[in-house]
């Protein structure tokens, strides 16, 4: 197996397209090795405040995202997971809405998403804008 963390600043955003960093990782990945290069292409945001996601991107479903868990996951001080900003309890409950890992097939170097699939990091914890992803690819 081979694996790389990533440092990631969200800065203000709140969904981060990954899906280029995470293709050039399995690609180079894929054909280091004496494989074919196909394997599993592996995703893991080691934070208790954060997700990644399979999704379209550019077309308005990010903000989409970000509403919908808004609406799900209310900003105040209602939680008993209560410290940081004011409704920072809601974010330790992200990861329960969204996955902190995904994999995805890999065949020739390429990942095999569908053709509107993206791979993001969804981050609505702005009391911290840096954080790990942890990439691994796993050969066939």
């Amino acid at each position: 197996m081979r694996t790389e963390l990533l440092d990631v600043f969200t800065g203000n955003s709140q969904v981060v397209d990954l899906t280029d960093l995470v293709a050039a990782f399995c690609r180079a990945a894929a054909t280091s090795g004496d494989g074919a290069g196909d394997g599993i292409g592996h995703v893991f945001v080691p934070h208790a405040t954060a997700g990644v996601a399979l999704m379209e991107t550019g077309s308005g479903s990010e903000p989409d995202l970000v509403a919908t868990l808004e609406r799900l996951l209310p900003r105040d001080d209602r939680y008993r997971h209560r410290h940081g900003s004011t409704g920072h309890g809601a974010d330790h409950l992200v990861p329960a809405f969204i996955s902190p890992s995904l994999s995805v097939p890999v065949a020739g170097g390429r990942l095999l998403l569908g053709t509107w699939q993206s791979i993001v990091l969804v981050d609505l914890n702005a009391d911290n804008p840096r954080r790990h992803v942890r990439l691994s690819f796993l050969p066939g």
